[in-house]
C-alpha cells in the first residue's frame, strides 16, 4: 500500500493564534487533500484543531518538533517570521518548506516578505497565496463543538476579565461595573477564566454582586469554553483568546484593546457583530502594568457598546 504524503503546519502558540490561522489551515487542507496532515501546536488545542480537520501533535513554543513530524513532504511555518521557527522547520528536514523570507535563513530567500502591521488572519493567508495556495481570510468560522453548554449559558453575558499579561488587563472594577449593569438589565452574567484567574473572577463577581455559582473560572476545559461562548448572547473581554473565540463562533462581542491595535489582532473588517474599543495608542503588550490607553476606556463606553451588540 502506498504511503500518503505528509503535510505539517507549525503554529505552536496560544488559543487566539490558532483561531486566526483557521483560514490558512483550511486552505492547506483543500490544496493538499491527499496528504496526511498534522498540526504542531499545544496539546490543549487538540479538540478545536479536530473541528477544522487537523490532527494535532503536541508541540511547545520554539521547541524542537516531534520526530513524528520529521521528513514531511511539506512543512508550513505559520508560527512567525523566523529565524528561530525557521530553524526548527529546517531541523525536521522537510522536502519542502513554506515560510516568510528571513535574511538569517538563506534557504528562505525568494519567499514572501513579512509585513509589519498586517492583520494576523490576512498575514498567513497571504503567505499561502503568494506561495501558490489560494487562501480566503473570510473562512474564519469555527463550528461549535458537539454537546450541551454549561448550565445558564444560553443567551448569557460572558465576562472574561483575564489576559496573558497585565498590560492587556482592563481593571476588574470596570468589568464589575459592566457585569452589574448587565445583571440589572435581566441578563444572566457568567464570569470565565482559567484556574489561575479565579481570584480575579471572584473580584469581578464580588464587585458586581453576583453569586458564586456564576463564576465558571477554573471549571471549564477548552471544549466547554467553546460551547459556552457559542451559546452566549454576548462576550465582554480584553485582547485575549476568548475574543478570537467569539469572533470565530459568531457570538457578539465587545473587546477592549490597549497596547495592540485591533487592526492587527481584532475582529477582521466586516465582522459587524464585534466591537473593538481602542484609543489608538500603542504600547508594550508584555508590560507589567495595565496599558495607559486601556485605562482610558471607561466602563460606560463598554456598556454603551454592549447595547449595540
Amino acid at each position: 500500500m502506498a504511503v500518503a504524503p505528509r503535510l505539517v503546519a507549525l503554529r505552536a502558540l496560544g488559543l487566539g493564534d490558532f483561531l486566526t490561522a483557521i483560514p490558512a489551515l483550511r486552505a492547506l487542507g483543500r490544496a493538499f487533500p491527499d496528504h496526511a496532515r498534522a498540526l504542531a501546536a499545544p496539546a490543549a488545542l487538540a479538540p478545536l484543531a479536530e473541528l477544522v480537520g487537523w490532527p494535532l501533535v503536541p508541540s511547545a513554543e520554539l521547541e524542537p518538533l516531534s520526530r513524528r513530524l520529521h521528513r514531511a513532504d511539506l512543512t508550513v511555518n505559520l508560527h512567525g517570521r523566523g529565524p528561530q521557527s525557521h530553524r526548527l522547520v529546517q531541523a525536521a528536514r522537510p522536502r519542502r518548506a513554506v515560510w516568510f523570507a528571513h535574511a538569517e535563513v538563506p534557504e528562505s530567500e525568494g519567499s514572501p516578505a513579512w509585513r509589519a502591521g498586517e492583520h494576523e488572519v490576512e498575514r498567513w493567508c497571504r503567505l499561502l497565496s503568494e506561495s501558490g495556495v489560494h487562501a480566503d481570510p473570510a473562512e474564519l468560522v469555527l463550528p461549535p463543538p458537539d454537546g450541551e453548554p454549561p448550565a445558564g449559558a444560553r443567551g448569557a453575558t460572558l465576562v472574561h476579565p483575564g489576559a496573558a499579561s497585565p498590560a492587556r488587563r482592563w481593571p476588574p472594577d470596570r468589568f464589575a461595573a459592566v457585569a452589574r449593569v448587565e445583571a440589572a438589565n435581566g441578563r444572566n452574567v457568567l464570569i470565565t477564566g482559567s484556574h489561575a484567574e479565579l481570584p480575579l473572577a471572584l473580584m469581578v463577581a464580588g464587585g458586581a454582586g453576583l453569586p458564586r455559582a456564576n463564576i465558571l473560572a477554573g471549571s471549564t476545559e477548552l471544549t466547554d469554553l467553546a460551547r459556552l461562548v457559542a451559546a452566549a448572547g454576548r462576550v465582554v473581554c480584553g485582547d485575549t483568546g476568548v475574543a478570537h473565540l467569539a469572533t470565530a463562533l459568531g457570538t457578539p462581542s465587545v473587546i477592549v484593546f490597549g497596547p495592540t491595535s485591533p487592526a492587527e489582532w481584532g475582529p477582521p473588517a466586516g465582522r459587524t457583530r464585534h466591537r473593538a474599543l481602542w484609543r489608538g495608542r500603542r504600547g508594550d503588550p508584555h508590560a507589567r502594568r495595565t496599558d495607559p490607553g486601556l485605562l482610558d476606556i471607561s466602563a460606560a463606553e463598554v456598556i454603551r457598546a454592549l447595547e449595540l451588540a
